[in-house]
């Protein structure tokens, strides 16, 4: 923390930036944008929780969002990583103490605790705990409290409260390569739940590019092509990111998918100071070829906001993320992740009404 502390310190000192100007706000292809809560409200509450979900729900979010991975006998449950000592207790469990392991997922060399090492019964015994505790301290009084979802739980949940659900499928290509891919139980657990046409209140999003080629004339579903600011998709080392978002790129994607996840970067891109610089032409080169743009990650603290958004040095301190959300509003974007939901539903109210 000692880092981050002078860093921040050396970004206060440099002169800051105006935001961009103003301009007309845009208008998303489908009438208002929509809230879509990362991994629930996960500002709020450890993520990939049903408490982190819930609230998400009574923040008033559109969808929430689950990163789906797979246990040993082929279930799937919501996890940021398939590799899970970063988001459990399951380093505390002395009876899973031989399961620590080393394994190598899209080209990086991991250690730890892995999903498809465990049944669904023994993940149920394991905990959720903050993954971000430097930054969300008061998160952690929720540590030990919560269990591992499963799809089909968060899909009920979503039901009840009649909310969408954009889940993500996370490493496909390497659980197919381990004989459990996720095509076959994702499908089919949407359409027990009677979600099979394209206005159902569901999106399936993935970095990679052939398993959403895979789904696609297998279901009437939206399809979103997430994208990285660099890099390629591990799939596809052939292609960029960056190309793919180009607007020739783009035409491509819409052979396949109905939006395009991007990383922020990639809508208004920031100055060498940190404060957003000028929006680039990717919400405008998506929306002519008939994609959706959903932006991701907007978080409320310091540590991730523009320079004229933050609210002081302390990467722990609470920013205006509101201000931050709004401008990219008004570049016409489709769909905010955010782990603040409150905070994005008071966004998009407060520009639609300007």
């Amino acid at each position: 923390m000692k880092n981050l502390h002078a860093l921040f310190i050396a970004l206060f000192l440099l002169p800051a930036c105006a935001t961009p100007e103003s301009h007309a706000m845009e208008k998303p292809l489908n009438g208002q944008a929509i809230i879509i809560a990362h991994r629930g409200a996960s500002g709020e509450r450890p993520e990939h929780t049903i408490a982190s979900y819930t609230r998400a729900i009574e923040q008033g979010a559109d969808f929430i969002e689950p990163d789906l991975v797979l246990t040993k006998d082929g279930v799937l449950v919501a996890r940021h990583e398939n590799e899970i000592s970063e988001t459990t207790d399951v380093a505390d469990k002395p009876e899973f103490a031989d399961r620590k392991t080393s394994k190598t997922i899209d080209g990086k060399k991991m250690t730890g605790w892995f999903t498809e090492d465990f049944t669904l019964a023994e993940l149920k015994t394991l905990r959720a705990k903050e993954r971000l505790p430097q930054l969300r301290k008061d998160n952690m009084a929720f540590d030990g409290q919560f269990e591992i979802p499963t799809f089909e739980e968060i899909l009920t949940l979503a039901k009840a409260h009649n909310v969408g659900v954009y889940p993500e499928t996370k490493h496909p290509s390497y659980f197919a390569s381990i004989g459990l891919p996720h095509e076959a139980p994702l499908l089919a657990m949407l359409t027990t739940f009677g979600h099979v046409t394209k206005d159902a209140p569901i999106f399936i999003q993935s970095f990679e590019v052939e398993n959403l080629k895979a789904l696609r004339p297998k279901t009437k579903l939206r399809l979103i092509q997430l994208m990285e600011e660099k890099g390629s998709p591990a799939d596809r080392s052939d292609l960029t990111y960056p190309q793919m978002a180009t607007a020739e790129g783009l035409k491509i994607v819409a052979t396949y998918a109905d939006g395009v996840g991007p990383n922020k970067a990639m809508v208004i891109p920031r100055t060498l100071i940190g404060n957003l610089g000028t929006p680039t032409t990717l919400v405008a080169d998506a929306h002519k070829v008939g994609l959706a743009v959903h932006p991701w990650t907007f978080r409320r603290e310091n540590y991730f906001l523009p320079l004229a958004q933050k609210s002081g040095v302390d990467p722990r301190g609470i920013g205006d993320v509101q201000a931050e959300m709004k401008a990219f509003l008004a570049t016409g974007i489709d769909g905010i992740f955010s782990d603040n939901v409150a905070e994005a539903v008071s966004a998009r109210a407060n520009i639609m009404g300007e």
